[in-house]
């Protein structure tokens, strides 16, 4: 009877050990291995299997350099030679598993075999999602032209084929999912991430925004040349205090959800962008790491994000450290996940991280239910990226893909339908090919300049000297950084024509590099004013990543040429500009203030903006929307329809642009909206919608806008949006400043 009682509980004793430990299940047999049933039955069951360590495991990050491999070049890239150290490997993940990696920059050999452990060293072999930047080009792939040019080529179709293309570089190096893009509307220029954004207009933005994450995610994110994409860095992180990277954005509701949220929005829910990054700053006192209105209420709620939300580097530790939000680590943790993050980007030590988590488990402050949600996020795009079905990557398709030539020549048109032209007095441009002396001068004329987030040894590094000197192969080039503005005057003096080289560079423009004047930076502005004095023509080309205040340029240099940072064929496609193989056809999308004390200056303000300072007036240097050509585009023809009284259906506009010029060239036509009388204040005139044509001297085109009704709500006073009737004028042109217009009526 004894013997019988204590096998009785031996057992008992067994099974509630089992009870609490992991469930093995052969892999062959558990749902979520079975490839052919919804991703959304294959979460739960892998979900339900997990304990509360593993499922920590999975939202936590980890830099693959230098934790993961024996060489690196630098903090955050490993070498070609690099070797995974598997005894790192085994002392960091154990047999939990690990959700992300990044900062290791693979190559398909390293992502597979590092992919390959982690798969056999974790209980239910989940695979990880390699994270890397990609912003403008992936690694010492294709360098195409900073977001800041993409964005002035007005065009999609180019956002889309950019997306498709980097995502094609990475997925081919066993990379997964891409920090971009940046869908930040940027309405503070002294803000030093201006050029990694589409500019101030949300509109713009969002339609850019959308196209490329549609190109990086492709028609499946299981396939070889697609990725996550990750827009960022949500919400209003464009418009910080003073200009000053992650400091506080004032903003109201209204301005939140009309503005900030609109460029992210068409990612989400027509995109289906499966990545998006929180970022650093607080909204009126809320920190977006820890506002479940803007991550569960609004992004997953009335948007369905079905994603992963990312913290932005250090943005969770932040509640702590800096906005004081939280009492300590674990309780700034549990804020972010409860609010809606899901993964943290190296804001605390691994341990401490996923001990949070667990701790906030068992002491009931971290929600079950959002633990669950976090962990279901990750591991559905795991599955959405066919990781659990085809963890591993052909190792042949880097030489097939990197570098392509359609990638190559991607960039190109890019860069060439980028050139904005902001002066062109006396119609100087073109140049004449058969000039003999040219001086080319300034900081910028003998470096290609890239950007943040790429490195200027990548790529072909056309500068603008090299193009001229492909292009001019019989002319004299003398090239002059300016550093010596006696030594450039005299070169300028022997020369036909002079080239002014100028903007900025790596360390006064990009992250972190944010600035309290506008004006062109160093002796810059002595140079200009002393090379303009001798009296030659002058042309002003500027390489730079926000609007510089350049009104003495504006009333005394006969052309100025805005080029941005054009990647690594920008020489080439500024040298086309300046003598007419390119014709200019980009349009600014951020406005240029003729002097700081100006800011805030974006196009799109409120009619009750007062109109004048004692010591000048609002009107910029250059608008939103600006940009010459070498010939000219004439607008007649303005028409709309509205629907019946009170029915559905799209408001129909419009308006014939004819080429008026000599030679043939692009047009980008836009349409902006304002409503006459609402029951809150709207925009002067907003974006509605812009169409870039290519037209023959003399040749017209009809250009149709179709507006949703739901595009004409506001959010109003109930806090809903909301489609009121009355008048609304619409203009079109060229410009923000179009004075072409008509009117429509809403009935209800």
């Amino acid at each position: 009877m004894r013997r019988h009682y204590f096998a009785c509980y031996l057992l008992c004793l067994s099974a509630a050990v089992a009870a609490q430990q992991p469930t093995h299940v052969p892999d062959s047999a558990a749902p979520f291995r079975q490839p052919n049933l919804p991703i959304e039955d294959r979460v739960r069951d892998l979900i339900a299997r997990m304990t509360a360590e593993e499922k920590a495991r999975q939202l936590d990050m980890y830099a693959g350099v230098p934790d993961l491999v024996d060489n690196a070049l630098d903090k955050t890239h490993a070498a070609a030679n690099a070797k995974f150290q598997t005894n790192k490997a085994d002392r960091l993940f154990g047999t939990l598993g690990v959700g992300s990696i990044h900062d290791l920059y693979p190559s398909a050999e390293l992502s597979n075999e590092i992919q390959r452990w982690t798969i056999e060293h974790s209980r239910f072999g989940i695979p990880a999602i390699f994270i890397e930047e990609g912003l403008h080009g992936y690694n010492d792939g294709t360098v195409f032209p900073a977001p800041i040019n993409l964005a002035a080529t007005w065009n999609p179709d180019l956002a889309r084929r950019t997306g498709a293309a980097i995502a094609s570089e990475m997925r081919a190096a066993g990379v997964d999912m891409v920090l971009a893009p940046v869908l930040d509307v940027a309405r503070e220029p002294r803000w030093g991430r201006v050029e990694e954004d589409f500019g101030e207009d949300p509109y713009l933005t969002g339609q850019l925004g959308l196209a490329y994450v549609e190109g990086a995610q492709g028609e499946s994110l299981s396939s070889d040349h697609s990725v996550i994409a990750e827009p960022k860095h949500f919400v209003g992180h464009g418009s910080p205090e003073s200009g000053l990277n992650t400091s506080p954005v004032h903003i109201g509701e209204r301005e939140l959800r009309t503005i900030m949220l609109k460029s992210f929005e068409p990612a989400i829910r027509e995109g289906h962008a499966m990545g998006v990054m929180a970022a650093y700053h607080e909204i009126d006192g809320v920190p977006v790491a820890s506002d479940p209105d803007l991550l569960s209420t609004i992004l997953r709620g009335e948007w369905g994000f079905q994603g992963f939300v990312l913290s932005d580097l250090g943005a969770i530790r932040r509640l702590w450290e800096d906005h004081h939000t939280a009492a300590n680590a674990k309780d700034a943790i549990v804020q972010a996940i409860n609010a809606g993050v899901d993964m943290q980007f190296y804001d605390f030590s691994h341990e401490e991280f996923q001990n949070a988590i667990v701790s906030g488990m068992q002491d009931h402050t971290l929600s079950p239910s959002a633990l669950d949600r976090a962990v279901s996020s990750v591991l559905r795009a795991k599955f959405a990226l066919g990781l659990f079905d085809r963890p591993y990557v052909d190792t042949s398709m880097t030489a097939r893909v990197k570098r392509d030539k359609e990638h190559l020549a991607v960039s190109l048109e890019s860069a060439r339908e980028s050139m904005t032209l902001l002066k062109n007095d006396g119609r100087l441009l073109p140049l004449p090919k058969t000039l003999k002396r040219i001086a080319l001068i300034g900081p910028n004329a003998a470096v290609a300049r890239y950007g943040d987030y790429e490195d200027e040894k990548n790529g072909l590094r056309i500068c603008i000297a090299d193009g001229l000197r492909t292009l001019l192969q019989g002319a004299s080039i003398a090239v002059d950084d300016g550093s010596d503005i006696k030594k450039a005057v005299d070169l300028a003096r022997a020369a036909e024509v002079v080239i002014l080289a100028l903007g900025e560079y790596p360390g006064i423009s990009g992250e972190g590099s944010d600035r309290q004047s506008l004006d062109l930076p160093g002796n810059q502005e002595q140079l200009l004013e002393a090379i303009v004095a001798i009296g030659k023509p002058t042309a002003l080309v500027l390489e730079n990543g926000r609007p510089l205040t350049i009104p003495w340029a504006a009333a005394h240099v006969p052309v100025i040429l805005e080029a941005w940072y054009p990647g690594e064929f920008g020489g080439q496609a500024v040298a086309e500009t300046l003598f007419g193989d390119n014709n200019p056809g980009g349009k600014l999308t951020i406005t240029f203030p003729k002097s700081v004390g100006q800011l805030p200056a974006f196009y799109n303000f409120d009619p009750s903006k007062s109109t004048k300072y004692v010591d000048g007036d609002r009107k910029p240097q250059f608008p939103f929307g600006f940009g010459l050509s070498f010939t000219t585009f004439r607008y007649d023809n303005l028409s709309v329809q509205a629907p019946p009284d009170g029915r559905d259906g799209d408001v129909v506009v419009t308006v014939t642009v004819t080429n008026t010029g000599n030679v043939e060239g692009d047009e980008i036509a836009q349409l902006y909206l304002h409503h006459d009388v609402g029951t809150v204040e709207t925009p002067d005139r907003a974006l509605m919608g812009f169409s870039r044509v290519h037209l023959k001297p003399g040749e017209s085109r009809r250009v149709e806008f179709h507006l949703k009704q739901s595009d004409l709500a506001v959010w109003s006073t109930h806090h809903q949006w909301i489609v009121e009737p009355g008048n609304y004028t619409v203009f079109a042109g060229g410009s923000s400043e179009a004075t072409l217009a008509t009117k429509f009526t809403i009935s209800r």
